[in-house]
């Protein structure tokens, strides 16, 4: 049991962007709150490394590596590489950098670097080509973080909150409940999420006589744009807000998730949310309270 809580303790998070939004901010403050950290570490090095943090015994259990357009057409392997390492006990985050490109070109300018894709090649040209070629890794990112008007400090402190302080999280439970308005609103949320404007599968006759747990329901649900969104979207919320609950005293949140009846939308949504905090190294329980209840 001691074992397989370490296991899950590992991290492993990768850190990309455009150049000049702050990833070596970013990975300095990753060092201070203890993690192994490499610059520019070859894309064919990333699984080898990442299995070296996920072996047993290993001295390696937080690692935080840099990977961005240095890296080359070697880059454009990343994305399947970061999906294959779903597969080793690490607990894995990605972490994209952005920024304006006002605020990109004025760094650039104060610095008086060339942009890393050409020094013939414009500032400008350079920032829009490196956004197409890292578009890949930005759909995959955990966290998105838009650095213009980020100063140092605040980039460090967004880390910290983020990253830091696994234990305080795990003294914190996240109760995620799906539910169904046709039956009344969660009364005891903190916070209530409205999932109606999603998809129904109600009305896909295969479907209707499912719930939100099984495969198929949930591929029909993910297979809409606004699906991958909104759960990027309600992520990003509460990976804000909890830290600043805990710091408060909250121990204890409760999360609603409503759609109409209870039996697809919500339950599928509020067993996403949960399992993308507890990856992030939350304690987390899932009810669903009209997941039983037949509707007309």
């Amino acid at each position: 049991m001691k074992s397989a809580t370490k296991k899950a303790s590992r991290q492993f998070v990768v850190i990309t962007g455009l150049s000049g939004s702050g990833k070596g901010s970013v990975l300095k403050a990753f060092e201070d709150l203890g993690f192994y950290c490499v610059d520019n570490l070859p894309v064919d090095l990333i699984p080898m490394f990442a299995e070296l943090c996920a072996t047993p015994g290993s001295r390696i259990e937080r690692a935080a590596v840099v990977v961005d357009i240095r890296g080359g057409e070697a880059l454009s392997q990343l994305p399947e590489m970061y999906r294959g390492m779903e597969g080793l006990h690490l607990k894995t985050s990605l972490v994209f950098l952005e920024a304006s490109d006002h605020a990109l070109v004025r760094r650039f300018v104060e610095t008086r670097r060339p942009h890393p894709l050409g020094r013939d090649l414009p500032v400008r040209e350079g920032i829009r080509l490196e956004r197409m070629l890292l578009k890949p890794m930005r759909r995959l990112a955990d966290a998105v973080v838009d650095t213009t008007k980020m100063n140092v400090h605040e980039l460090r402190d967004f880390i910290q909150a983020r990253f830091g302080r696994l234990e305080k999280r795990e003294r914190m439970l996240v109760a995620v409940a799906s539910f169904g308005f046709r039956y009344g609103v969660l009364p005891d949320a903190d916070l209530v999420f409205d999932v109606r404007f999603l998809p129904n599968p109600q009305y896909v006759p295969k479907l209707k006589p499912r719930t939100g747990r099984d495969p198929g329901v949930k591929r029909y649900i993910d297979s809409f744009p606004e699906t991958r969104e909104f759960t990027k979207r309600v992520t990003d919320l509460l990976l804000y807000l909890l830290p600043h609950y805990m710091r408060e005293g909250k121990s204890y949140l409760t999360i609603g998730v409503g759609c109409t009846g209870g039996r697809h939308r919500s339950v599928a949504m509020a067993e996403k949310l949960a399992e993308r905090l507890s990856r992030e190294g939350y304690k987390v329980k899932v009810t669903h309270r009209d997941v039983g209840k037949t509707s007309a």
